[in-house]
């Protein structure tokens, strides 16, 4: 039975389904679907009609500050904010064809935010490289 899953748990605990997977690997396949986008770009999409949308906790926007115009939209409630069809959606959840940039504090957890809204349908959704960070360090505007 070598190599034989039978939904049994394994010695690491693994009972079989889709194999484990580290989240630096996870990350690469994601990022592989969509392209990222830097922070002078997403101030520029923003420019042309995209929404900036901040998923960070309230601790990091009290200490670093705010990105004027983002939404915030902390990352437990993404998907139910942004989806067009559900009933807790934010007003500018318009339509599966919105263009959306997601920024967490350096990059990481916004591309995983990405993989959820796109398996929600939001085709167009991507996040900045860098997050935050990278938008502050870029001396792109901020608010206290």
């Amino acid at each position: 039975m070598s190599g034989h899953r039978t939904g049994v748990s394994e010695p690491d605990g693994h009972t079989g389904g889709p194999e484990p997977v580290g989240v630096d690997e996870l990350l690469e396949r994601v990022r592989s679907g969509f392209v990222r986008i830097g922070p002078q770009e997403a101030a520029a999409a923003a420019a042309d009609g995209a929404l900036l949308v901040d998923i960070r906790y309230a601790e990091l926007r009290k200490r670093d500050g705010l990105i004027p115009g983002a939404l915030i939209v902390e990352r437990n409630e993404l998907e139910w904010r942004l989806d067009p069809w559900g009933s807790h959606r934010v007003p500018e959840a318009v339509s599966h064809g919105l263009r959306i940039v997601v920024i967490c504090n350096e990059g990481y957890a916004s591309s995983l935010a990405v993989a959820s809204l796109r398996q929600l349908g939001l085709h167009r959704a991507t996040d900045m490289i860098g997050g935050f960070q990278a938008w502050r360090a870029a001396g792109l505007p901020v608010h206290p």
